[in-house]
């Protein structure tokens, strides 16, 4: 096989704890979903499910099928595990009650 049949790409998966990261080659008209196979990232994260999980390239997302090029970054990401507006309401609240200076602006209105 040739050198040019391959193309280089990385995969990536980051946990809360420790992130999966393998640069490797891969045949030219590999699919993000292939190369996520080829990766073995199933192996050190079960789990991962790749008919439900969002990929992308580089914060891009991506459908599986889509072909990788050299250079790519596959990424594949994680559900969100809190909505980010109610995650933003509790913040706020958290700041208004605190009594601080910042806590006061809130209540005032932003003056």
């Amino acid at each position: 096989m040739a050198q040019a049949d391959m193309v280089r790409i990385s995969v990536c998966y980051a946990r809360p704890d420790s992130v999966f990261l393998k640069e490797f080659d891969v045949l030219q008209g590999t699919t993000i979903a292939a190369a996520i196979v080829s990766s073995g990232v199933q192996q050190v994260c079960p789990e991962i499910d790749p008919s439900t999980m969002r990929v992308g390239i580089y914060g891009k997302l991506k459908t599986p099928d889509t072909v990788v090029r050299t250079g790519d970054r596959v990424e594949i990401y994680r559900a969100l595990t809190a909505d980010p507006k109610l995650a933003r309401r509790r913040r706020v609240q958290k700041t208004r009650e605190s009594g601080t200076r910042e806590g006061q602006k809130w209540l005032r209105g932003g003056a």
